[in-house]
């Protein structure tokens, strides 16, 4: 406790009495913690966690590796390994292939074009070379050791199909750590939640995710070359490893720190020309997913059931009327959604109107266009339909919403893929006269 005696020396007078001196005590006491914080002090508060956060990680990430690994040689992981190769300082960069098909190129002129990949525009070609290329063995095949400095992949970029994401990575998960980044360049959503479910389950282990929206069409022309067809963009958000909620003293968000190997994938991308790349928000892109994911759950599986192009389904009344049932499921449940609520502008962005606004001004844009879920159901091959439509009825039924119209479609788009398949790939047809004597 503090005690001061503050005097003033000139006489007062008070009605009849006059007093020479004044003497005032005041008390001066330490108060107890306060268990609010202003503003200010919240984010003081705030910044000191966060740089204290920002130390450790540029203790534990002292060396960046400047290699980028890309997981998958099909045709948008050898776009974007040519788009890399082409910025000033370019990184070193690693083609891993691990399908079957890209393990067993024996031909000559594929073991000529392994250290090139050609990309031809227009009428245009465009050859470079110095690519590293590295065969992935199955999981089961390795010797249990844990990898060394040299076998750690830090930045990898994973351009593979929804489906074969998981096999993917499973071959190269024990090469992952902490310190590492992933960016997922895949159609549809989901598979973020299938990947920390079964492969890296605890979220302080985990590596770093990047999500990505690629819009440029490429087309594959034989192993390492590709055409450009059309131009696009592509957007990409650093997903956090944690939720960023409102700190509990009462400030306002903490910032998330991202990850060296985070902001040099994500520096990397931006200043490649080609690949016209931009930084979003985490919101923001699931808003950009959303959109995209709409348009392959409605104009991608009916362009599958019809087996047009799209834009046979302009101008059909039948056809804008399946749309309309099908975009009332849609837009309800992304309406919905709980992460969604509180965010600008959802109700009308995703209102029923606008999405089919937007599905006919994409078809109309590209009418002579295949679409990329056609093309695989007529090759046989896996589809991506349970990120797209299968991901809007898993969501409605977390919320309470039956997306019938949605599950026959879906189904109905399996269903034909296996009559594909059962014809290109099953049994030959035997003359049963052939076996008579």
């Amino acid at each position: 406790m503090l005690a001061r005696i503050l005097q003033w020396p000139s006489v007062w007078s008070c009605g009849d009495t006059k007093v020479d001196r004044v003497v005032f005590k005041v008390h001066f006491t330490t108060s107890s913690p306060r268990k609010w914080w202003s503003q200010e002090e919240a984010v003081n508060a705030d910044n000191e966690a966060d740089l204290a956060s920002e130390k450790r990680l540029r203790d534990e990430h002292r060396v960046v590796s400047r290699r980028i690994h890309i997981l998958g040689a099909g045709s948008l992981g050898t776009f974007i390994a040519h788009a890399l190769a082409g910025i000033p300082n370019r990184p070193p960069i690693t083609l891993l292939l691990h399908q079957r098909k890209q393990l067993l190129l024996d031909s000559q002129r594929d073991w000529e074009r392994q250290g090139t990949i050609e990309v031809k525009t227009d009428d245009l070609s465009d050859v470079r070379k110095d690519f590293d290329l590295e065969r992935l063995m199955p999981l089961w095949k390795l010797a249990p050791q844990p990898p060394t400095d040299d076998d750690t992949i830090h930045n990898l970029i994973v351009a593979v199909k929804g489906p074969r994401v998981m096999p993917a990575l499973l071959s190269v998960s024990h090469r992952l750590n902490r310190r590492s980044t992933i960016v997922f360049l895949q159609n549809g959503m989901g598979i973020l939640d299938e990947v920390n479910q079964h492969l890296f389950k605890d979220a302080e282990t985990r590596p770093n995710y990047v999500l990505g929206i690629v819009t440029h069409a490429v087309q594959a022309e034989g192993p390492f070359a590709i055409r450009h067809r059309v131009m696009g963009t592509t957007a990409l958000a650093i997903v956090p490893r944690f939720p960023l909620e409102r700190s509990s003293a009462g400030g306002g968000k903490r910032k998330e720190v991202w990850a060296p190997t985070s902001r040099y994938l994500l520096r990397t991308l931006t200043r490649t020309p080609v690949l016209a790349a931009v930084g979003f928000s985490p919101t923001d892109l699931t808003l950009l997913q959303l959109e995209k994911l709409v348009v392959s759950a409605v104009m991608d599986s009916l362009t599958v059931m019809f087996d047009c192009k799209n834009g046979a389904l302009l101008f059909n009344v039948a056809v804008t009327r399946v749309m309309r049932l099908l975009l009332s499921e849609i837009s309800l449940v992304i309406r919905s959604l709980p992460e969604l609520q509180g965010v600008p502008n959802v109700n009308m962005r995703f209102s029923p109107e606008r999405l089919e606004s937007m599905i006919v001004s994409i078809a109309a844009t590209t009418a002579g266009h295949l679409s990329t879920l056609l093309k695989e159901v007529r090759a046989g091959n896996e589809t991506e339909i349970d990120y797209t439509n299968g991901y809007l009825i898993r969501r409605g039924e977390e919320i309470g919403i039956k997306c019938v119209m949605n599950y026959m479609l879906m189904q109905m788009v399996k269903g034909k893929r296996i009559i594909v398949k059962d014809e290109l790939f099953g049994p030959l047809p035997m003359d049963r006269s052939m076996g008579q004597a």
